[in-house]
């Protein structure tokens, strides 16, 4: 099988963007990919997070990773810190990477455009791609999945790991980036031309899985469209009604063009009601399933097993690396 990899922060509460963006499509790769999944929250550090809440939300995180069809028998599952050899070929690879590529790479970029005069941008957010590539890297993915606005990542560990090759023999294999046709970026229900984030200031724009099923629906039904009432798919004239019939499409496993033809006579009022029932069940599926996962020592038992088997790869790529760079003293 070709091997897929990804990685997701938890830093806040998973959305319906995150969940139908990257972890229900893990659901359907992982008969089809051997899946290495991994909670980064190493990358949760560039910025400040309460204990608590990293803690909570990581827990969260895995918990419906689970609940949503993630069979740690197909899939390797850990936590990125209990692998220590991700941060170490994260240094190695990080003496590659030139200041000027990083300073091209979105997050960092974003962040300097809308720093204030007395403010400062952490290191951590400047040299995380470096992470980043040796999160890829490491295990020698075939694919990875990303968003439209991620391809850069997977773009800049293909580099470094040609830049690697050349100068020391082949060691990394490239990989390629999957941009999911339909899905991919779920965008904010009160301004659908961002993307939907936990950082949504309001919450308005945002559903949170593991919020109230009524209050999800109530989100659905205020979902900002137009004036036109003809559910139509068209992202650039219609931003809103095209976000919501991305949503229905992938939770109900209908095409775009069926739910055109299935709504061509009804209103907003109507599409939006019955979206709203198709969410409620998808996510109350998933809140069962949680409540039965987040008790006991399932959890531990599943990220124990995943990082036994991590480790065993990533020891191996590490080994191997050092040798190339010299700096081990064994050949």
């Amino acid at each position: 099988m070709k091997r897929m990899l990804s990685g997701i922060k938890p830093t806040g509460r998973v959305t319906l963007g995150n969940y139908i963006g990257a972890i229900k499509p893990f659901v359907s790769y992982q008969d089809e990919y051997e899946m290495i999944v991994f909670v980064a929250n190493l990358h949760s550090m560039t910025v400040y997070q309460e204990p608590k809440d990293l803690r909570k939300n990581t827990k969260d995180l895995i918990a419906l990773y689970l609940a949503a069809g993630l069979d740690p028998q197909k899939v390797t599952l850990f936590l990125q810190s209990d692998v220590l050899e991700h941060a170490q070929l994260g240094w190695y690879l990080g003496c590659m990477v030139s200041m000027g590529e990083l300073s091209r790479m979105t997050q960092y970029k974003d962040k300097a455009s809308k720093i204030g005069k007395n403010e400062s941008i952490g290191a951590g957010i400047f040299n995380y791609p470096s992470l980043m590539n040796a999160d890829i890297l490491m295990y020698d993915p075939d694919y990875v999945p990303v968003g439209e606005d991620q391809k850069q990542h997977c773009e800049l560990a293909r580099d470094i790991a040609e830049r690697f090759n050349n100068r020391y023999s082949e060691t990394f294999k490239l990989p390629e980036p999957i941009v999911p046709k339909v899905g991919g970026r779920i965008m904010d229900l009160q301004d659908p031309t961002k993307k939907m984030s936990k950082s949504d200031e309001t919450g308005k724009g945002c559903i949170y899985i593991l919020d109230d099923i009524n209050v999800s629906k109530k989100k659905i039904m205020s979902a900002v469209t137009d004036s036109d009432n003809k559910i139509i798919y068209d992202v650039k004239n219609k931003p809103g009604i095209s976000n919501l019939l991305t949503i229905y499409s992938i939770l109900s496993e209908k095409s775009i063009p069926e739910l055109e033809k299935q709504y061509e006579n009804s209103g907003y009022g109507t599409f939006k009601k019955d979206l709203a029932e198709v969410v409620g069940q998808e996510l109350q599926k998933i809140h069962d399933r949680y409540q039965e996962i987040i008790q006991g020592d399932y959890i531990d038992t599943v990220l124990n097993e995943g990082a036994q088997t991590a480790r065993r790869i990533a020891r191996k790529k590490l080994a191997k690396v050092e040798r190339k760079m010299g700096i081990t003293i064994k050949k």
